[in-house]
């Protein structure tokens, strides 16, 4: 979890930023610019009211017909870039969560969740030793000063952890793992402590080799590894009180050149170097460690939270270097929030800002916590993308959820975002093309209900918006 800003000003900043893109970007003619016309009818799910990611009945495209100020303009040829996919985090606390329920129970969520005939899910991040949301503060290497990693163990992993993630996998073959590190060992920091503080560069060497050595572990108990980052959230220790570490920005750019860099590309794992992964509002330090040459030869990507700072912060780190990578890689909700099961406008808005900035995946925070957000030994009310209650195992889905299954179900790994606009307030829309060619919009309606009119080339289709609605379309 990031440092503390309110759920609620999270949503509104990224809103905010969605608001200022649009304006800036989107303000043209809606006129399609040599767009292929569309065939087939257009399929339609929605999430309103008491409805969740339900079958509505399919719409006709139509040649020619007004679109006026309420169109929505699809120019599939234009496209930007390329998707890796949607998720959230097997944190501790998450995987602790999936291990209470009954087998069966956990196998027919699993399938859900992860099968890509139902929600797909299939970017989904790891924490390299214990986060804020674990049953408790551990490390691999904890005690006593061990630059040699004698001591290197994932033991606390095999209770749980790994046997989740084989289980995902086992649903889900296409599954990409990321993995972070709240915090190194406590020996390798100022202060001796996982819980806040600053790394010390003499363990720079000794700290690769961790990395190293997780990445083997998890490999060889079948669950590797395609990315890591440097450390979560570089730019706070959260006042001490959860596993936190400061990595000045030279230090991430030496760590990355000299050490971790180096050594992943000698030990032949084809592991990516993911850094940052902190806030939007971090932009200036992503550009300029990009632009460290030493650095570039191992990373080439960013992990974006969105806390703090607005989505299009995300295109000034484009601008200046358009071949970079970045993910959108935390984000969760609240679960004292009264709307913690219907707020999946203001999630839908979240995803289709970062998508529009530039963002190849959306990976939420805890994929499962109890009823009052635990397991937690951290300081923040956060809640499940799902909630097992801890009594009864009764599974309840956030409106995060719904919000994600109107990507994660319909848009496959390696669709590319293609360009729509709009002069509709309160609209806020995403389109993708399949590998396959079938094309996905989804768009989502803050407001009250009302109509919009879907243009692509000379033709056009009337798309009725239920109120405080995500809508997903699909079509060839």
């Amino acid at each position: 979890m990031s440092n503390e800003q309110t759920r609620r000003t999270f949503l509104r900043l990224s809103a905010a930023g969605l608001t200022a893109t649009t304006t800036a970007k989107l303000a043209s003619a809606l006129t399609s610019t040599g767009a292929t016309p569309p065939t087939g009818d257009i399929e339609v799910r929605v999430t309103s009211g008491n409805l969740r990611y339900a079958s509505a009945p399919s719409l006709a495209w139509r040649a020619g017909g007004a679109a006026g100020e309420n169109a929505v303009s699809l120019d599939p040829g234009k496209k930007f870039q390329e998707m890796l996919g949607f998720g959230a985090a097997f944190t501790d606390a998450a995987c602790y969560m999936f291990n209470q329920l009954p087998a069966p129970a956990r196998e027919k969520l699993f399938h859900e969740l992860f099968h890509p005939s139902e929600m797909g899910i299939n970017v989904c991040r790891t924490c390299i030793g214990s986060s804020d949301y674990s049953t408790e503060v551990f490390s691999y290497d904890e005690g006593e000063p061990d630059p040699d990693m004698k001591r290197f163990s994932i033991a606390h992993d095999q209770a749980y952890v790994l046997p989740m993630l084989r289980l995902a996998r086992k649903a889900n073959p296409d599954l990409f793992l990321f993995s972070s590190p709240w915090s190194p060992p406590g020996w390798m920091k100022a202060g001796g402590s996982m819980l806040g503080g600053s790394m010390r560069q003499r363990y720079f060497a000794p700290y690769a080799q961790y990395f190293l050595k997780f990445l083997q572990a998890y490999d060889a108990e079948g669950v590797p590894v395609q990315a890591v980052s440097v450390q979560n959230e570089v730019d706070t220790d959260q006042d001490g009180r959860m596993p936190a570490c400061l990595w000045p920005q030279e230090y991430e750019i030496q760590f990355v050149s000299k050490h971790l860099g180096p050594l992943l590309r000698q030990s032949g794992l084809p592991t990516k170097i993911w850094i940052l992964d902190h806030n939007y509002n971090l932009w200036g330090r992503a550009i300029c460690e990009l632009d460290d040459q030493e650095l570039r030869k191992y990373c080439n990507a960013i992990a974006f939270h969105g806390y703090v700072g607005t989505p299009e912060m995300m295109s000034k780190v484009h601008e200046a270097h358009p071949d970079a990578q970045m993910y959108w890689t935390e984000g969760g909700p609240d679960y004292t929030a009264s709307d913690y099961a219907t707020d999946w406008t203001n999630w839908s808005q979240t995803f289709t800002a970062a998508i529009r900035n530039w963002s190849q995946s959306i990976t939420g925070w805890n994929l499962a916590l109890d009823e009052k957000g635990r397991p937690n030994i951290g300081p923040f009310p956060c809640g499940g993308m799902v909630t097992i209650h801890s009594q009864t195992k009764e599974i309840t889905r956030s409106g995060q959820y719904w919000a994600i299954a109107h990507f994660s179900r319909v848009v496959r790994r390696g669709a590319r975002r293609f360009e729509t606009s709009s002069k509709l307030a309160g609209v806020d829309h995403v389109g993708f093309e399949n590998p396959d060619g079938q094309k996905v919009l989804v768009v989502t309606n803050s407001g009250p209900a009302r109509t919009a009119i879907l243009k692509q080339a000379n033709k056009t289709a009337e798309l009725a918006l239920a109120a405080d609605s995500v809508t997903t379309l699909l079509w060839s």
